[in-house]
Order: C-alpha cells, then structure tokens, then sequence
C-alpha cells in the first residue's frame, strides 16, 4: 500500500462488549462535534444523539464491564515490568492514568442520570419520535430556549456533558489502548476474500486504498473471522483478484 494514497479506516468489533464501546464512542463524539447549538436543526440533532446515547446507557452492565477491562488493562500493564528496555515511568504513568479513570468511574452517579432528570431533555425525547413533532407549537419550551442568548445555552451543553466525563474519559483511554495493542500488517485478499484466526481479540481494523472504492462486509467471532471487499459501485465497481490492505487484530 502506497503510503501517498489516502485510506479509508474500518473497525469492526468481534465481541458484543466491543460493539456497545463502539457506539457509545461514535455518540459521544457527536455530542463533542455539535456543542454550538446555534440552530434549532442542530440542537435537535444533539438531543437526539443524547437520546440514542442513554437508550443505549440503559442496555447491560456498561459501567462494570468498563471497571473490569481497567483493571485488565493495569494487569496487562504489570507484565511490561520484566521485559528489558521497556519504559518503566511511562508504563507506572499509564497505570496510574487508569486507576484513576477506575475510581472516577466506580464514584460516578449512574451514567445518564442527570441527563435522563433534565426537565428540557425529558421533554424533546418525549417528542423525538414522532415526525414533525418537535415544532415550536409542540416544543415552546424548546422554541424558548433556543431564543435565550447563545452561551446560557453553551453553559447548559457544557453541565450535560460534564456529566459524561467519568465514562468518556475511561472509554476513550481503553478503546487508545486497545488500539495499541496490534500493529497494522500488510495483507493480500484473494478474489475478495480473506480470513484468519481472532483468538481473544476485540477488534479488527483495517485500512483500504481509497481509489479502490472499496469497503469490506466482516462477519466474525473471538476465534474467527472472514473479510469480503465489495465495490461502492455494485452495478460496474471491480474488486482485484489480489488486494492489498493493511489489517489490525486488536
């Protein structure tokens, strides 16, 4: 893979614990993209994700499955110690960085709580699902406040994702970590196909030439996991007999 070509980066996640990070990630960095809420199309849409974001909050044990991967993360830390060379400050640094995003954590109120009691919020989730249904005759107070001056609503933005941090801080540091893990290495598809074995892996990323206007269809489990690339243009897109791509499994 030329490293002049731009590429397009895909993950996948190879265990339902890896999938929820996933998308509580992609919504948090919405919420963090649409903090300006200048118009009443954007700040619809940050309710929006707000609401996609507890809605997925109130699915299984989010916050204990996160307490557990910072402790596995700390163990897996400690085995650094006995390799020569290894940067002990930096591995005592992360660790450190990752009890105290534990603590943070485990002293947090119930995640999306404080959002799930705001009065404002509560009222535009009520009408989110029905179409059209957040009109100004339907939503005055929303019409209201969205005419109060720009940083009252900056200031009311910035409380509700205070309220996030303790998760968007240990999320964002154990999804880096688990990025880490791996290298990118260069891989060849035949015919648009590869596969290969995932034993206690959490992720797969991979990296494709844009020009080959390509973008792959994974299905995969802990143990295994099978790549095939499709054409974006399905009527008259190509797919080579060899490609190649640069792959992870994190």
């Amino acid at each position: 893979m030329s490293d002049a070509s731009p590429t397009v980066l895909f993950e996948h996640p190879l265990n339902e614990k890896m999938r929820t990070w996933l998308r509580i990630e992609f919504l948090l960095q919405q919420l963090h993209g649409q903090r300006a809420l200048s118009e009443t199309a954007i700040a619809l849409t940050f309710f929006r994700t707000i609401s996609d974001l507890l809605d997925v909050l109130e699915r299984g044990e989010i916050r204990t499955e996160l307490l557990k991967e910072l402790e596995r993360q700390q163990q897996k830390l400690l085995q650094w110690a006995d390799v020569p060379g290894v940067d002990m400050t930096r591995v005592d640094q992360l660790r450190n960085q990752l009890k105290q995003r534990s603590s943070q954590l485990m002293s947090a109120p119930r995640m999306g709580q404080a959002l799930r009691e705001d009065r404002l919020i509560a009222l535009v989730r009520q009408r989110l699902s029905i179409p059209g249904g957040c009109c100004s005759f339907d939503l005055p107070t929303l019409h209201m406040w969205m005419h109060a001056a720009q940083h009252e609503r900056d200031d009311d933005v910035a409380q509700w994702l205070q309220t996030l941090e303790p998760l968007h801080q240990a999320l964002t540091m154990i999804l880096s970590l688990i990025r880490q893990t791996e290298p990118f290495r260069n891989q060849i598809s035949l015919n648009g196909f590869y596969q290969d074995n995932a034993e206690g892996a959490d992720l797969l990323r991979l990296r494709i030439d844009l020009v080959h206007q390509l973008y792959p269809q994974i299905s995969g489990h802990k143990t295994r996991y099978a790549i095939r690339f499709l054409p974006l243009d399905s009527e008259h897109g190509q797919v080579p007999e060899r490609l190649t791509f640069d792959l992870a499994c994190c």
